[in-house]
């Protein structure tokens, strides 16, 4: 029940990704930043100074610094340590009792950490939306548009996002700023975001829009 060991793999390239089925855009007035997930004990699994962690935190970084710059509203999901019994549920099943109540597995790398003005969400369930308040700040701002950064592409990047399409949030992959337990995950992940509920872009793609 505990996460395995991530072989090092790199990240797609633009012409590997699945071609869209919507005309989508990223407008800043509409959209915020999800960073998914991003703390030590996820990424610890992944090869330090290989790909795809190296690529993906450098991607989420750049993006950060200028959809900040832009103002576009930034917030991160995160899940809490020490969750009881109750409050995993069923992830318990599944993946064992998550993070422990240990300050260095919560951290997130400094590069991509939240700052001061970004809203950090507890993160209960795969999508970023159950039991959080990520669709009441989206509504409440008068935004309609979710780009998503972060791991695990096929888990809950891919599961947030086809939660923000039966909301009618229009969400976007970031191919290269997301990282999975395996290429072929990874690939499977955006095969099925940008055929069911999403475009899938990166990260050269999204700074050249705005």
């Amino acid at each position: 029940m505990a996460l395995p060991a991530i072989p090092a793999y790199p990240l797609p390239t633009p012409h590997e990704l699945p071609a869209p089925r919507v005309p989508w855009t990223v407008d800043p007035a509409r959209a915020v930043l999800l960073v998914h997930d991003l703390q030590q004990h996820f990424l610890s699994a992944f090869p330090a100074g290989a790909q795809p962690l190296t690529g993906m935190l450098d991607n989420t970084a750049r993006l950060l610094r200028e959809y900040r710059r832009l103002g576009v509203p930034v917030v991160y999901s995160a899940q809490r340590g020490g969750q009881t019994p109750t409050e995993r549920g069923l992830q318990l099943d599944f993946w064992g009792p998550g993070v422990a109540d240990d300050p260095a597995a919560l951290a997130m790398p400094g590069a991509v950490a939240a700052e001061p003005g970004d809203t950090v969400l507890t993160k209960w369930k795969y999508s970023a939306f159950v039991r959080t308040e990520l669709d009441a700040l989206l509504r409440d701002s008068g935004r309609d548009q979710l780009v998503i950064v972060g791991v695990y592409a096929h888990i809950g990047v891919l599961m947030t996002a086809a939660d923000a399409w039966q909301r009618d949030i229009q969400a976007f992959v970031v191919a290269d700023a997301v990282a999975d337990f395996s290429r072929a995950d990874h690939d499977m992940a955006l095969r099925w975001a940008a055929g069911r509920c999403a475009v899938v872009t990166t990260t050269d793609t999204l700074l050249k829009e705005i």
